[in-house]
């Protein structure tokens, strides 16, 4: 049956819209999606239940601070060519965000206050003031080991990815010789990077600190971090004239370009639009129900940036076998955050801080244990725009490990809640204590967010960080589903959790519905097949 036709006895009063290709969430992987499937020449929708798109990389404004729900660690956006896929994608669609860039951040370790310049001379000067020049050997022999892995992995331009026959389609000639001679490289990249960093390191600070930023990757320790994502990000991190970027206006600029390279193409966003039901018939996604009863159908199939658990609830319960169902709803989660969003009148103090710091409270803890990492970034000392005149915005988290179990019975605004918020959130104060010690008489605001709070406003299972699926016990799941024309995109699938894998497994997705032939011309146009 046509997705144009209703179902006999239906017989809505009015046509009910159609369009090629809805997508269920704008994320930053839905939207890179929509805006990819819209450059190809489809008509898009893309349904975000929240009042705003972005997922968890909004922002939204209080007492004229700008301030960000998501992340704050970017790279890849200033340059081009760049092998962040996010950049890939914002070419393909004729977007740019002007970012600030930066080479420098801050560190408050059990060894003491450091700050690390990017890139590998400065890590190696901090390296050797600190565990000697043995130390700093060593980590210049993992480094020269690893650069064949991170080269194989730059070479693979991630855009070209494609089900089936994979990257034949999409690459040949220079491009796809160039990969097979990689071809041992590249799989030895498909588990998990903490056998590939013991093999080659004995210190414990060099483990340590590969630990930490497995951790800030993926929301895992290195031996279940992917180590194809480590690759990628050491390969970048440790170049010669390395930097970070952080875009102009934050990540909601990032949304932003995203949105207008998806209207650019045609493309169409509607906030306030909960789904409430995928249509299934005859084993193929229709459309979708919204939760005020509205059908939308899609003519080529729908895109779904959800979360594995929260996918479920939108499925009819007898359209998918009960062993997917049961893959589904097994799928491992990372813990949830806390947030601090704070506004600030400035300091002398703060005029000397890098953008952002790392704290560690016990390497002996382990890195994911509760409590023992946070995050403090101040982006407003690149772009004071953030924040009212004379003033600072500061953003605070403590990635993946804080538990829902402390919050799963409370009821926001009851005493109980509020006093474990101030508990737990009672940590960043300390953090910020060792930067600036008298910051709480500059304070004109502060916020606290909790794993209740990401889940209202992301509507995320349990407030998760997101999937957890470990490296060493094989790849994330892919985007494809039982259901024609139902296919996934977002943190839940390959590659996983950060930036650039969800901005990988939109294009991916988007790319299950147009030939390899366009696909390969889109790359040729971008220069990442030629």
């Amino acid at each position: 049956m046509s997705p144009d036709v209703p179902s006999p006895g239906t017989a809505p009063s009015t046509p009910q819209p159609a369009v090629d290709l809805v997508v269920v969430g704008s994320g930053l992987g839905g939207l890179c999606a929509g805006a990819v499937a819209a450059r190809h020449g489809l008509e898009v929708l893309v349904l975000e239940a929240h009042d705003r798109p972005g997922g968890a990389a909004h922002g939204f404004a209080r007492g004229g601070f700008q301030f960000e729900s998501g992340p704050s660690l970017w790279s890849g956006l200033g340059r081009w060519p760049s092998a962040n896929p996010l950049a890939q994608v914002l070419r393909a669609v004729g977007e740019t965000v002007p970012v600030a860039t930066y080479r420098s951040w801050g560190l408050l370790l059990p060894e003491g206050s450091l700050r690390i310049g990017v890139g590998l001379d400065p890590f190696l000067e901090v390296v050797r003031q600190l565990r000697g020049p043995a130390a700093a050997e060593e980590w210049s022999a993992f480094m020269a080991w690893l650069a064949p892995f991170c080269q194989a992995a730059r070479q693979l331009p991630l855009l070209a990815l494609r089900p089936g026959l994979g990257l034949a389609a999409t690459l040949s000639g220079g491009p796809g010789l160039a990969l097979l001679g990689q071809a041992g490289r590249l799989a030895s990249l498909g588990g998990a990077f903490g056998p590939l960093a013991r093999r080659r390191l004995r210190d414990p600070f060099l483990l340590h600190w590969v630990d930490l930023l497995c951790f800030l990757i993926s929301g895992m320790p290195m031996e279940h971090t992917s180590a194809a994502a480590m690759a990628t990000l050491f390969g970048e991190w440790f170049e010669p004239e390395a930097s970070l970027d952080y875009p102009l206006g934050g990540s909601p600029a990032v949304v932003e370009a995203l949105v207008r390279g998806l209207r650019r193409h045609g493309g169409a966003l509607r906030t306030r639009a909960p789904v409430g039901e995928i249509l299934v018939e005859d084993g193929r996604a229709r459309g979708v129900r919204l939760a005020d009863g509205e059908r939308i159908l899609a003519r080529r199939g729908v895109i779904a940036n959800t979360s594995p658990w929260d996918l479920l609830p939108l499925l009819p319960a007898d359209a998918i076998p009960a062993r997917w169902r049961g893959r589904q709803d097994a799928t491992p989660a990372c813990r949830s955050f806390l947030h601090w969003h704070v506004g600030l009148r400035s300091s002398p103090a703060m005029g000397d801080l890098p953008i952002h710091h790392v704290w560690v409270g016990d390497w002996q803890r382990g890195i994911d244990a509760e409590r023992n990492m946070a995050v403090l970034s101040m982006p407003s000392l690149l772009d004071p725009s953030l924040a009212p005149a004379g003033h600072q915005v500061l953003h605070g988290y403590t990635p993946a490990n804080e538990p829902w179990e402390l919050w799963r019975d409370l009821e926001p605004g009851s005493p109980a809640y509020a006093r474990l918020k101030a508990e737990r959130c009672s940590l960043f104060h300390r953090v910020l204590e060792q930067l600036v010690p008298d910051w709480q008489e500059h304070v004109v605001l502060e916020l606290q967010g909790t794993p209740l709070t990401h889940r209202r406003f992301l509507r995320v299972h349990q407030g998760t960080y997101g999937p957890a699926w470990p490296a060493d016990r094989g790849p994330f799941p892919g985007g494809s589903t039982p259901i024609e024309a139902l296919v996934l995109c977002g943190a839940g699938v390959f590659p996983g959790i950060g930036v650039p894998p969800v901005a990988v497994s939109g294009a991916m997705a988007a790319h299950r519905f147009v030939t390899a032939k366009q696909q390969r011309a889109l790359l040729e146009e971008l220069r990442l097949a030629q």
